[in-house]
């Protein structure tokens, strides 16, 4: 994204936001102004409840909104809802994912609602939620109230029922699978949910489009749609490089990888489709939509599709260099992991190797260790291998070092006493902690765990010698501590920074590191 561009965005969200008493409170007049134009800088920045029709619409709705006086403004679509208003069948601003909806650097309120897009709320509670982003439960409220207008519980109820929703279009699972998997207490309170919110019942919503499935009928799809722009090029190549031989295949466009949930075992394929700002999602083999719920956050959070990639950019761009970086690859992300042990062990495994080198001895301790399919899914043959399994498992038969054995053993008897959780609703602090004193591994490594594994946005691999590489002067690799001096002023998206910095062409930067000393 340009700085021009940035620029633009910047101005805005100044436009139609104003500040009263520490409230971010939005411009009426400005609002109208920018619904009057259809100015998609404005699309997801806020939105417009019609209080004759009770609907809302995104600003670029094509619909009239008829008079100034009947139209009440919105930070975010889940603010509206709690309102009582309905979203529009014209413009969808359901489908519209995570808009800019808080203003300045409100790291924490940005990190909460990406965690609540991951079920932080649908297993735990609003105080365990609060405790993962370091503040008090009733600040954290206090927080939504004052720049989303809806407290994190109905944000969360608006993502169950908007999930529920795609469940009923995209798939033929029945109304009690959904119900189950949404985590409503009853088919009635669902019921209630889904015509409140849509205004209709979730039949006559699955009558209104057919849904699809993978050709033999035992598969589903579901779309998973996020905000615009998304760099699919530099994701999958990303992804390509660092795939684990067996268990996942990449090609440019699409990612493919075995997965294992309970007693499920099965595959997923994620195809990119920019002209609907969606990826699409196959899951091969399922016999129910049992895990369904599972298996859409985790690969979401792989595609890091909750990220608001405007308002990290616009932080970012504060910096020369990123401000080219972030018009060169507009909508770069974090890559996350399906599985956080998984990376750990390739983490261990591929440290003093080059990519193939590492790459075979993935391979070696995929065939040896992990749970082959019992037929080939495309190419794909088996399943990682297991915390249990590595936990007792001799890797020097392999060709792991006794080191680097011992690590993974490590790593495996932790996961196993729930001291390291990779799960993203809970032990974040804590498997921070023991990733940084316990694992065996440097702190940069763990800082790479954190920012794969725990969605951390603010972790800095700072020990990586390719980005230490990218500020190399005269040849010599920038040192770790200068690294942490040359990214202060991107925090809190410090691993945002380092994915661009990372992605620059070899030379560029030491060029430019040169010229400023």
């Amino acid at each position: 994204m340009s700085a021009t561009v940035l620029a633009s965005h910047r101005a805005a969200t100044n436009l139609v936001a104003r500040s009263f008493n520490g409230r971010t409170e939005l411009d009426p007049a400005s609002c109208w102004q920018a619904v009057d134009s259809r100015d998609r800088r404005f699309d997801g920045r806020f939105f417009a409840g019609i209080t004759t029709t009770g609907i809302y619409c995104r600003s670029i709705c094509p619909a009239s909104f008829g008079h100034p006086f009947n139209v009440r403004w919105f930070h975010c679509a889940e603010a509206a809802e709690a309102a009582g208003f309905r979203p529009c069948k014209r413009c969808r601003p359901d489908t519209s994912p995570w808009s800019s909806a808080w203003f300045g650097t409100l790291a924490v309120v940005s990190h909460a609602l990406k965690l609540i897009s991951q079920g932080a709320l649908d297993n735990g509670n609003l105080e365990q939620l609060a405790d993962r982003v370091g503040i008090g439960p009733r600040h954290l409220r206090r927080l939504f109230d004052q720049h989303l207008g809806a407290s994190p519980l109905k944000i969360a109820r608006s993502h169950r029922v908007h999930f529920a929703r795609r469940l009923i279009l995209d798939t033929k699972c029945s109304i009690a699978e959904i119900v189950s998997q949404t985590g409503f207490r009853s088919i009635r309170q669902f019921n209630h949910a889904v015509r409140a919110t849509f205004g209709q019942s979730p039949t006559q919503l699955r009558r209104l489009e057919e849904v699809s499935t993978v050709e033999g009928g035992t598969g589903i799809v579901v779309h998973l749609p996020y905000r615009a722009p998304f760099d699919w090029a530099s994701m999958i190549e990303f992804l390509k490089i660092r795939t684990t031989p067996g268990v996942e295949a990449v090609e440019r466009d699409f990612y493919r990888r075995t997965i294992e949930i309970g007693d499920l075992v099965s595959a997923v394929e994620v195809r990119h489709e920019a002209d609907q700002s969606r990826l699409s999602m196959r899951i091969v083999n399922i016999p129910s939509c049992g895990c369904l719920m599972q298996i859409v956050q985790r690969v979401r959070r792989m595609f890091d599709l909750e990220a608001d990639v405007v308002h990290i950019g616009r932080h970012l761009a504060q910096d020369a260099r990123l401000a080219k970086m972030l018009a060169e690859r507009p909508g770069l992300r974090v890559p996350g992991v399906w599985d956080g042990f998984e990376l750990a062990v390739r983490v261990v495994l591929g440290q003093q190797l080059t990519s193939v080198d590492r790459r075979a001895r993935a391979r070696r301790l995929v065939e040896a260790f992990g749970r082959p399919l019992p037929a080939p899914i495309r190419g794909l043959s088996h399943l990682f291998p297991r915390p249990e399994i590595l936990a007792r498992a001799n890797l020097t038969t392999i060709g792991v070092p006794a080191g680097q054995a011992a690590v993974i053993s490590s790593l495996a008897h932790a996961v196993l006493e729930g001291k390291l959780a990779f799960d993203s609703g809970k032990g974040l602090r804590s498997s921070l902690s023991w990733l940084r004193d316990h694992s065996g591994l440097d702190r940069g490594a763990a800082a790479y765990i954190a920012m794969r594994a725990l969605g951390e946005p603010d972790a800095l691999p700072h020990t990586d010698r390719g980005l230490r590489q990218a500020f190399a002067i005269h040849g010599k690799p920038a040192s770790p501590a200068e690294l942490f001096l040359m990214f202060k002023n991107f925090t809190p998206w410090r691993a945002y920074a380092a994915m661009h910095f990372s992605a620059a062409p070899p030379g560029s930067l030491q060029r430019q590191s040169t010229k400023r000393n």
